[in-house]
């Protein structure tokens, strides 16, 4: 299946698509909306991965929890959302956060959501068309959920097969830099270090530059793993989890979940065990 798409194609197709632009930057919270009040992609919406593509924090469920779902599915009716449209998503982050909801909606049952190739900087790269003007919306959508609930990991889950992730049976991996994988730095989470048997894939190692690897560069990235085993996925609050899962969906692999509270939800369990290597 192939999920991203270049933006010729979106430029040529532009009219027939439900575009969100999902820019968000974790250092500054603001700045994602204030640059789409600046210029966006003609007929796009904003969403926000505080306010729209997570939930409120609490003990359990990590730094970005998923959402509440009727929320989100209320959100996307407003912007004119149905479970048939083709919906486009863009960001500034190398695909970070599109690809948050790009698994929230297809999660939710959606499956025709694409990611723009290069997101919004490709996109004025090549001279097309931008705006400031906020999009009009004719008519309210119905998005009726229809969760996959097969695409979600729990903490406890995960918990209970260790001994298989560890013995290789099944894949756990964690999408962070590896100096955080490896437990040598951790600049936003107050324990550092990995879960016991989980493979460093780096989500950022999808990319040469700011746009996708090929399918075959995509393939061969993960050609270590088995495609008929389980996988799971996490970062370090799953959302850089999620641009990994596309990138195995995008190579072939279809038993693909996520742990959405990641690392973040893991470390607020004390039974919880870490791996830690950073001083070996």
């Amino acid at each position: 299946m192939n999920y991203i798409v270049e933006p010729g194609w979106a430029k040529d197709n532009i009219d027939d698509l439900l575009i969100i632009d999902c820019r968000f930057y974790l250092q500054d919270p603001l700045k994602g909306r204030q640059e789409y009040g600046n210029d966006h992609i003609p007929g796009a919406h904003h969403f926000d991965l505080d306010l729209d593509l997570s939930g409120p924090k609490e003990q359990h469920g990590g730094r970005h929890p998923l959402p509440p779902l009727e929320k989100l599915q209320e959100k996307l009716e407003e912007v004119g959302a149905t479970n048939t449209n083709t919906i486009l998503l863009y960001d500034a982050q190398n695909g970070a956060m599109a690809s948050r909801l790009w698994w929230l909606l297809t999660y939710m049952g959606h499956s025709r959501t694409y990611l723009l190739n290069g997101g919004y900087d490709n996109w004025k790269r090549k001279g097309y068309p931008v705006t400031d003007a906020l999009p009009d919306v004719t008519q309210k959508g119905d998005f009726q959920l229809d969760l996959q609930k097969d695409m979600v990991a729990t903490a406890q889950e995960i918990f209970a097969n260790l001994q298989s992730i560890e013995k290789g049976e099944r894949y756990l991996i964690d999408s962070r830099e590896q100096k955080r994988y490896l437990g040598i730095e951790e600049p936003i989470d107050h324990k550092a270090g990995h879960i016991p048997g989980a493979r460093n894939f780096f989500w950022g190692d999808n990319l040469i530059g700011d746009e996708w690897k090929n399918l075959n560069d995509l393939k061969g990235r993960f050609s270590e793993l088995d495609p008929e085993k389980e996988l799971i996925v996490y970062c370090g609050s799953g959302v850089t989890a999620c641009p990994n899962v596309l990138a195995l969906k995008e190579a072939g692999f279809s038993n693909v979940k996520l742990y959405p509270g990641s690392w973040s939800d893991w470390i607020s369990y004390e039974d919880f065990p870490i791996s830690d290597n950073s001083r070996k």
